[in-house]
């Protein structure tokens, strides 16, 4: 046998038994050798590969930290979105959660069977790291690719600095991992490290950190992983994206934990939220104790069948909950109250401080939320406040300590003028017909009224209109923005689309290259999708989500700025306070003014039409009467009348003896209708709101339009692997106008997968189920033939 076959396998010989022992250490806590002959067999494998570089290999315990420090980190876009949790802060808010889901799964397994037996739910408990989430993903056992949660859909690639780490394994131990594995945790730093970590930067006269979890943050974001290898820093598994591997979330763990990657000591299967709750209280007497900060517990539904049940809401899984530990508190003085103005003009009162430290970080700073929080609170400027860290996060006040109050104490008064603008403030009014009468009360918001003349709303106002989820103006960030505001090129969303190349070479940062391209992608934005349009406008209280909806049931803008409130309402998740947001930001002149500027220089929703035919006749006219609000008249009396009258003319030409012989009707409710009746402003309101849904397609005797079904309506599609000439975001849009419904995950009711370069787990279920599989050639092809047709 050769000298280098020998030496090459000494060298496999020492990774394995280098490796079995991070596993000892890492995975089971329960080493089996001590530090010193570690560090020997580290000392001789790096010795041996230096006199050997040639057989070095990327999996090697002594590559954990190699390279150059990197420029910059890339964006990584995430295959499953890192969707974050809902949070309970209280034992009611687990019950309601638990009862939910129990509910839900007891009517899917009963087939609506009201006499079925509960159905029996377990959870996997596990404690709630107090870190950075990451994913981490092996290619044939080996780790090729880490990166951060960033918004949930794109994260960073840190990939060399997760290497880093000593307890990720860069090669997967065992066997029977599947091709393709990504694995999500937390990476966080112990308290021992931290400690230590802090005494040597006051040593070298540098800042400390404030917590471990900033320290864990900063310490995984350096440019330099060598910096990042000098942390102690550990990484906790806490699930997987890669389907298929077990049936329960526990199982998952557990079989990940056999393959060499860590997951909670703590991890315990319970079964039923009484046991969620005993084991919170468990490991809130011991949180004190633990080598590690945690903020709450996680409590999942283990069965990952009940899991695909239950699905999930907006941005948050149903069958998941994170209930947070209380938050700690301090005293201390309220020096003064500024005032801070938003996007929509909300002037919001905010505490400034005397520092003190709260949950182990300094707190100089709190949220005030509004004037009735003032009010309600009692506070005035110079009390002595208990300050507490909402959720371990958010600073606020929680109460006033009376018997410590100065006798210089100043009440806290809402500013007459704008501090950023010297524009009048008011406050908001809230607009609600109620009993046959409108109802005028005082919002708890106060807004500036200068709106895009305030620089501070239109500087928030642009940055929102601008980002990813919005118009998607790639090269935009908030100092080019303020450089545009502050220089007056500048002076609402329209603008961005008249800047010239000449103005933008003149700000700070820009040469040819980089002008010509942020034209280019403010050009680019010019045709949106309507929710992401109606998103970016920035209407209060309207999200993705609410937009969404809006773009979907009334397919245009112009339809959406029409919309009555009382028309609004009859959308889904759209209530009485959004629906008059929504008509009071469209009636508004200068919004109308900015729509008109946009509409002048080409800017329009590429998707606008009619109207989804879900929407059509969803209006009842029982439901219509009921929202006129008559004394009364609620669901049983509208639908009495509705029934009787059959049309809203023959409701108005209804006299007493009409209304009277409505059986088991009371005279005064129909009184109270024929009053309501006799009221030409009121009647002319309802012919108006009539007439609106007639217009829209939504009366209830419209008739259901037989339309063409798009192409892919009725189809599931998966997208896995990376695309080369389509963003991951770009490829679900087209395929949502198709009508197809893009999931994550791969099942018996998916109709093709769309696999990229580096598909894994998917692609081979989807070859297991015999689903129809494409390559992103075929699939863009595919894409082009049913756009055409």
């Amino acid at each position: 046998m050769s000298s280098q076959h020998t030496i090459a396998t000494r060298i496999a010989q020492l990774r394995q038994i280098i490796a079995q022992h991070d596993y000892n250490y890492y995975a089971l806590d329960a080493p089996t050798v001590p530090d010193s002959e570690y560090d020997r067999l580290f000392a001789e494998l790096r010795e041996l590969e230096q006199q050997h570089p040639e057989l070095i290999t990327n999996d090697s315990p002594t590559q954990r930290v190699s390279g150059q420090a990197s420029a910059a980190f890339t964006q990584v876009e995430h295959q499953v979105p890192m969707l974050s949790l809902g949070n309970a802060f209280a034992e009611e808010q687990v019950l309601e959660f638990a009862l939910r889901a129990e509910q839900a799964l007891g009517a899917d397994q009963s087939h609506n069977d009201l006499f079925s037996p509960a159905v029996t739910v377990e959870y996997c408990c596990e404690p709630k790291l107090d870190g950075l989430a990451v994913s981490i993903s092996y290619e044939q056992g080996v780790l090729v690719r880490a990166a951060t949660r960033g918004d949930g859909q794109t994260g960073e690639d840190i990939t060399a600095n997760v290497r880093t780490i000593r307890n990720v394994p860069l090669k997967l131990q065992g066997e029977g991992w599947p091709e393709f594995l990504e694995v999500r945790g937390e990476v966080y730093m112990p308290k021992v490290g931290f400690e230590a970590l802090n005494q040597r930067a006051l040593a070298a006269g540098q800042k400390p950190f404030a917590n471990p979890r900033n320290a864990a943050a900063g310490s995984l974001r350096q440019l330099d992983s060598k910096i990042t290898a000098s942390r102690p820093l550990e990484f906790c598994c806490y699930g997987s994206s890669t389907e298929g591997l077990a049936d329960r979330h526990s199982s998952t763990l557990q079989r990940l934990q056999g393959w060499g990657i860590m997951i909670s000591p703590e991890m315990q299967v319970v079964e039923s939220i009484q046991g969620c709750l005993a084991y919170y209280a468990d490991i809130g007497q011991r949180r004190a104790q633990l080598p590690y900060d945690i903020d709450g517990v996680v409590f999942k539904v283990d069965a990952l069948e009940q899991q695909r049940t239950l699905g999930f809401r907006a941005r948050e899984p149903r069958w998941a909950l994170a209930y947070k530990f209380a938050a700690q508190e301090e005293i201390t003085e309220l020096l003064d109250v500024e005032f801070q103005v938003g996007r929509t003009g909300a002037v919001t009162p905010v505490a400034r401080l005397k520092p003190v430290h709260v949950g182990g970080v300094m707190v100089a700073n709190a949220t005030l939320h509004n004037m009735d929080e003032v009010a309600r609170l009692g506070v005035m400027i110079g009390d002595s406040v208990i300050v507490r860290r909402a959720g371990d996060v958010i600073p606020q006040i929680t109460q006033v300590v009376l018997e410590r109050r100065p006798s210089d104490a100043r009440p806290v008064q809402t500013p007459s003028h704008c501090p950023v603008c010297g524009s009048q403030v008011e406050r908001t009014q809230l607009v609600r017909r109620s009993k046959n009468k409108q109802v005028v009360s005082d919002g708890a918001v106060w807004r500036c009224m200068g709106r895009l003349s305030c620089q501070a709303q239109l500087q928030q106002a642009l940055i929102h209109f601008v980002a990813r989820r919005a118009m998607d103006i790639d090269g935009l960030g908030e100092k080019i923005i303020e450089q545009l505001v502050t220089t007056k090129l500048v002076a609402s969303p329209a603008d961005l689309y008249r800047l010239s190349y000449e103005q933008v070479l003149e700000l700070d940062g820009f040469a040819d290259l980089s002008a010509r391209n942020l034209l280019s992608a403010i050009a680019g934005s010019k045709r949106p999708r309507l929710a992401r349009l109606i998103f970016a406008l920035g209407i209060p209280d309207v999200g993705e989500e609410t937009a969404k909806v809006l773009a979907r049931a009334l397919g245009s803008l112009q339809r959406v700025q029409q919309a009555y409130p009382e028309t609004l309402l009859w959308l889904p998740e759209i209530g009485a306070e959004v629906a008059h947001e929504i008509a009071s930001f469209f009636a508004d002149s200068h919004n109308q003014a900015v729509l008109a500027q946009l509409a002048e220089l080409d800017v329009h929703a590429v998707d606008e039409g009619q109207p989804d035919v879900e929407f059509q006749a969803c209006t009842t006219f029982a439901g219509f009467i009921e929202q006129f609000q008559i004394t009364g008249v609620a669901s049983t009396n509208a639908q009495r009348l509705a029934e009787h009258f059959k049309t809203l003319e023959a409701l108005f030409a209804a006299d007493w003896l009409d209304l009277s012989s409505i059986a088991r009707m009371s005279k005064n409710t129909a009184q109270a209708v024929q009053d309501f009746i006799k009221q030409e402003g009121q009647r002319q309101r309802v012919l108006q709101l009539e007439q609106q849904l007639i217009d829209f397609g939504m009366h209830w005797t419209c008739q259901r339009e037989q339309v063409q079904a798009a192409p892919l309506a009725g189809q599931t599609w998966v997208l896995t692997g990376g695309l080369e000439e389509l963003t991951r975001e770009q490829a679900k849009a087209r395929l949502e106008l198709l009508g197809a419904k893009v999931a994550g995950s791969v099942s018996a009711k998916t109709n093709c997968v769309v696999a990229g370069s580096s598909a894994g787990s998917k692609l081979t279920r989807a070859q297991e189920l015999g689903i129809a599989v494409l390559d992103e050639a075929e699939f863009i092809a595919k894409l082009a033939e049913l756009e055409n047709q």
